[in-house]
């Protein structure tokens, strides 16, 4: 059997069984391009597999075991069904390292990467700055997943009682997230813009289209964001192995979230869970995850300490 057509099989599998598969789904097709599709899967061997694991930077990164985990699915799929006799990765897994940081963008930041799209230069992706903006917008502001913002349809927007309904959540969970009057004016703003333009007015249709009419894709979201942070000055000196990412945005909505509870002395322990399913978690632990202790929220988190203590030793 050639590659192509071994994952192309295995992905329908996947999928069938209820699972989107996208993220996987991607790093196998890109496994097939370089690989080559008419490739045999018999003739896949341990180098070319471990070229593709490692990638460009040849670091064991958080990708490095995504892409394993996906080659993985695959070849045990095919070993199963006698396609393969043997399965060419390594068994023996390095360290997950887990000293990875997020970066937490600050206000100005934010100000600054909404401005540049505006007038960041876009080759072939057809998608007017305007657009990106609001992605950039809602996804800051709403803590969305790139994959939830690029989904959004006319008909998930309800302006009167100003809430946008996340239908493309991990694991098929359908939300509800609240904005406030300020995204409401900025919605309201931008669905005249795109009716000016003419484009479809359709409830079906994405609320995010190109200058052509599409949907605009996750991998345009992502690039386009690349070329504004660049644009931007926006980047970290810190030994991290990747620069300011776009699912930061997620991460400093959290921090941002919990950081101005400490401000409002509210019972961040109760609150949590709040935070954790209006971003859609289905584990608090999850949510955990996008709470990094940074500076500011570091001296919140010790005065609220000091507070707790002084007013202790007051009782006593």
């Amino acid at each position: 059997m050639i590659l192509q057509e071994l994952i192309k099989q295995y992905i329908d599998y996947r999928r069938a069984l209820g699972t989107k598969f996208r993220g996987n789904g991607f790093y196998l097709r890109s496994f097939c391009k370089m690989i080559g599709s008419d490739t045999s899967v018999e003739s896949v061997g341990s180098v070319a597999v471990s070229h593709f694991i490692y990638g460009e930077s040849q670091r064991i990164t958080t990708g490095w075991f995504r892409r394993y985990n996906a080659l993985k699915g695959l070849f045990q799929y095919a070993k199963a069904r006698g396609y393969v006799q043997k399965i060419p990765l390594q068994k023996e897994l390095p360290k997950h390292t887990t000293d990875f940081t997020p970066y937490i963008y600050s206000k100005q930041e934010i100000r600054l990467l909404l401005e540049t799209a505006l007038y960041c230069k876009r080759p072939k992706s057809f998608t007017s700055g305007i657009t990106i903006r609001m992605m950039l917008l809602l996804t800051y502001t709403l803590g969305l997943r790139k994959m939830e913002t690029v989904s959004i349809c006319l008909r998930d927007i309800d302006l009167s009682e100003s809430i946008v309904i996340i239908t493309s959540g991990k694991f098929y969970k359908t939300r509800l997230v609240p904005f406030n009057s300020q995204i409401k004016k900025e919605l309201e703003n931008y669905l005249l813009w795109r009716k000016g333009l003419g484009l479809s007015q359709s409830q079906e249709s994405y609320l995010f289209l190109n200058d052509r009419g599409k949907p605009v894709s996750g991998n345009v979201f992502y690039d386009s964001f690349e070329r504004i942070r660049t644009e931007s000055g926006i980047r970290r000196d810190d030994g991290a192995y990747c620069q300011p990412r776009l699912h930061d945005l997620r991460h400093t909505f959290a921090v941002n979230r919990l950081l101005l509870w400490y401000k409002e002395n509210r019972n961040v322990q109760i609150l949590l869970p709040v935070l954790s399913t209006y971003m859609g978690h289905v584990q608090l632990s999850h949510t955990s995850v996008y709470l990094t202790m940074t500076d500011e929220l570091l001296q919140e988190a010790n005065s609220r300490f000091e507070n707790y203590i002084m007013q202790k030793n007051y009782e006593d």
